[in-house]
């Protein structure tokens, strides 16, 4: 397989973190440029992620080679980094969430179909062997028809400070900067709004979304969303930038639970359990952590090389996805003006 040319656009940390490892480990992928306007992310980009072509300008960058472009920028850059890869009709691959309105998603879908190049959502969750194999469970029915499904990712977003540039505690940028974008669920519940129509196979008809606020931002940093499926299964996803977020020692919950006729499916983190239980007994299944970008990356060039893909996630998907993370979000904040007084 030959390796296909992949350009970056944004440099930080989750894509120095995350992304670059996945694609250096990626056999039919070839990390060739990165777009980062940050002069010191481009540095470190080229000095020591050792990227041959780093660009602190777009149209360079579209036109080193590249043949896909991954963008890892915030959210508020997603709409400009797909339509300049659209003018170029090359294929993308977008963090979520896909933007920032479903009218910016719209925009984007339309102008990657009019060049002709596929666009894909960021959904790295899919890919993680946990959520494989409960899309299996569910295909297979081994706990029956699929009736509820909690999903629970409550963390402190790093926390609410961090040291500043004279040792004392400032606000920390990256968990502000998400919670004015959209808050929780519109920046990390895409991914459980998104597993629950994965492995249901089944649209949302209605959601409601409710909120708690424990900073004064607009958009709540405590968020439940209730979904209800054409199957008639019903989703709940609940999701906090504030759960520990000032404790000294920083804690996290990360739950999946499908509840069916025949049975449970339970998957938690912190406690490195995945079973399915019903009525032939209890069965203990392989730990895996719920991210995965290497499989992910992996999925890009198989579908770069044969033009198929069952797994990556597609625009529509995201635009989705983000409907209903940004509805709910609406939601709870327009009832936060009910509170009694």
């Amino acid at each position: 397989m030959r390796k296909k040319k992949i350009g970056l656009m944004g440099c930080g940390t989750i894509a120095q973190g995350r992304h670059v490892p996945a694609i250096f480990d990626t056999e039919g992928l070839e990390l060739h440029a990165v777009f980062e306007p940050h002069e010191g992310r481009r540095a470190r980009a080229r000095e020591d992620l050792g990227v041959p072509h780093v660009f602190a300008e777009p149209e360079p960058f579209f036109e080193s080679g590249i043949e896909v472009v991954s963008v890892v920028s915030p959210a508020p850059f997603h709409r400009a980094n797909v339509l300049g890869a659209a003018g170029h009709g090359l294929p993308v691959l977008c963090e979520k969430p896909i933007a920032m309105t479903p009218e910016d998603a719209s925009q984007m879908i339309a102008a990657m179909k009019d060049a002709g190049a596929p666009l894909f959502t960021a959904f790295c969750y899919r890919f993680s062997p946990v959520a494989l194999r409960i899309r299996d469970l569910v295909r297979e029915r081994a706990i029956g028809d699929v009736r509820s499904l909690r999903f629970v990712y409550n963390w402190g977003a790093l926390g609410k400070y961090e040291p500043g540039p004279d040792g004392q505690p400032v606000v920390r940028g990256m968990r502000e900067g998400r919670m004015r974008e959209g808050g929780p669920l519109f920046d990390c519940g895409t991914h459980q709004i998104d597993l629950a129509r994965f492995w249901l196979g089944s649209e949302v008809l209605r959601f409601t979304g409710h909120g708690a606020w424990v900073d004064d931002y607009e958009a709540p940093d405590h968020v439940w969303v209730h979904m209800e499926h054409e199957s008639g299964a019903h989703a709940t996803v609940e999701v906090s930038y504030s759960y520990h977020h000032t404790s000294k020692r920083m804690r996290s919950e990360f739950v999946y639970e499908l509840i069916g006729t025949e049975g449970v499916i339970r998957y938690d983190r912190n406690r490195r359990s995945f079973t399915v239980e019903n009525g032939e007994g209890s069965l203990k299944l392989p730990f895996h952590r719920e991210k995965n970008f290497a499989g992910m990356y992996a999925e890009l060039a198989r579908f770069l090389e044969t033009g198929e893909s069952s797994l990556l996630a597609s625009a529509e998907e995201g635009l989705r996805a983000t409907e209903i993370a940004l509805g709910a979000t609406e939601q709870a904040m327009a009832r936060r003006g009910d509170r009694p007084s």
